[in-house]
């Protein structure tokens, strides 16, 4: 990734976690952390990573609510960010949060039998 791509991503990251902390008012959203931004280095493409606090059911309505709040989300980023394009925003579910916590348990449990 570029420089350049780097800064937009940096600066994107925060802008979400404001947007989506206070715009959207959206009771299916739970509690939602930003984990990483990805952006493209033609910047026409934005992959953001977010984790997503609760149960299944809760993640799936969260993901929902994100979808449907994608064209509000995307202007947000266009007047807060200086770009002559915004990128095509696309959300994944960061599920790392959830695998360190499962090795961190599997050591713990490994060092409590021996």
């Amino acid at each position: 990734m570029s420089v350049r791509a780097n800064r937009v991503a940096e600066q994107m990251k925060k802008e979400l976690g404001d947007i989506l902390n206070r715009k959207i008012k959206d009771p299916r959203l739970g509690f939602i952390t930003v984990t990483d931004v990805d952006v493209t280095g033609d910047l026409q493409q934005a992959t953001i990573f977010i984790s997503i606090l609760g149960n299944e059911k809760e993640r799936e309505d969260s993901m929902l609510a994100l979808e449907k709040a994608h064209g509000f989300i995307r202007s947000e980023i266009g007047n807060r960010m200086s770009l002559r394009k915004v990128p095509e925003l696309l959300f994944e579910m960061d599920s790392s949060l959830e695998y360190g916590n499962k090795i961190d348990e599997l050591l713990r449990n490994l060092n409590k039998d021996s």
